[in-house]
C-alpha cells in the first residue's frame, strides 16, 4: 500500500492566492511561510532558525533596492519627469504606439543578452517612459483625461513586462533556462542551454508582433476617439 501524502502544508499556497486575490500588501506571505512550517511539524527553533538565516543572507537586499529609489526621486524632484515630456513632445513623429513599440524593441534585445536591470518600473517606466509617453499623447491630443492616463501607464507598464519576460528567455545564463535543463538532465534528457536559449528566439519575436499590434491598435483607438474630441472642441469638422 502506499504511503499517505500530507497536503496540509499546501495550506500556505491557498494563503497566498486568496490574499492577492484580495489585494491586500503581499507583506503577510511571511505569514504564509510560518503556516506551512506549522502544519508540516516543523518545530519552532527550526523556524526560526531558517528566518533568521534567510535574513542574514539577504540583509543588504535593502539598501540595494532603496539607493535606486532615493536617486530617482532626486531626480524626479529636480524635473527629471518634466524635461522628459517636453523633450517627446516636440517630436512631431512619435506617437504612443511607435515609441511603445521602439521600448519594447530595446527591452527585449537588452533582456536577451542578460541587461535585464537597464528597465524595470520604477527605475524607467514611472520616471521617464510614463512622461514620454503622456507627452506624445498630449502633443496631439491635448490634456488627457484620467482614464487615458491610467490606461497608457498600464501599456507602459505591460510593454516593460513583455520585453523583459520574453526577452530574458533568450539568455544563456537566464535562471528558468538553467532550472529547466536541469530538471530535464535528472529525467535523463540532456539538453545543452544554449539549445533551450536558441528556442526562446522564436517566441520573443512572436511576443514582439503581438504586442506590437496591440500598440499599433492602440494608437488607432487613440486617433479614433482622443482625435475625433479633439476637432470637435477646436470647432473643426470631424
Amino acid at each position: 500500500m502506499g504511503t499517505a501524502v500530507n497536503l496540509c502544508p499546501l495550506i500556505g499556497v491557498a494563503v497566498i492566492i486568496v490574499w492577492f486575490i484580495l489585494r491586500f500588501n503581499p507583506m503577510p506571505i511571511m505569514a504564509a511561510a510560518i503556516i506551512t512550517d506549522l502544519a508540516a511539524h516543523f518545530p519552532v527553533d527550526r523556524i526560526l532558525t531558517a528566518i533568521g538565516t534567510g535574513f542574514l543572507k539577504t540583509r543588504n537586499l535593502p539598501l540595494i533596492i532603496l539607493l535606486p529609489l532615493a536617486v530617482i526621486g532626486l531626480l524626479e524632484r529636480h524635473g527629471l519627469r518634466e524635461r522628459a515630456q517636453i523633450w517627446i513632445s516636440g517630436i512631431k513623429a512619435v506617437t504612443v504606439g511607435r515609441l511603445l513599440i521602439v521600448y519594447l524593441l530595446i527591452r527585449e534585445l537588452t533582456a536577451a543578452v542578460g541587461l535585464t536591470g537597464l528597465g524595470g518600473h520604477p527605475q524607467m517606466v514611472r520616471p521617464l517612459l510614463v512622461p514620454m509617453v503622456e507627452g506624445a499623447a498630449e502633443a496631439r491630443f491635448g490634456k488627457l483625461s484620467d482614464e487615458t492616463s491610467f490606461k497608457l501607464r498600464a501599456y507602459s507598464a505591460a510593454t516593460d513586462n513583455v520585453g523583459l519576460f520574453f526577452g530574458e528567455d533568450i539568455f544563456v545564463a537566464f535562471g528558468a533556462i538553467v532550472l529547466m535543463t536541469t530538471f530535464l538532465k535528472e529525467a535523463g534528457i540532456v539538453v545543452e542551454p544554449l539549445h533551450v536559449a536558441v528556442w526562446g528566439i522564436p517566441t520573443a519575436i512572436c511576443a514582439f508582433l503581438i504586442h506590437g499590434f496591440r500598440l499599433w491598435l492602440l494608437d488607432r483607438r487613440l486617433n479614433r476617439e482622443l482625435g475625433a474630441l479633439t476637432k470637435n472642441v477646436r470647432g473643426e469638422t470631424p
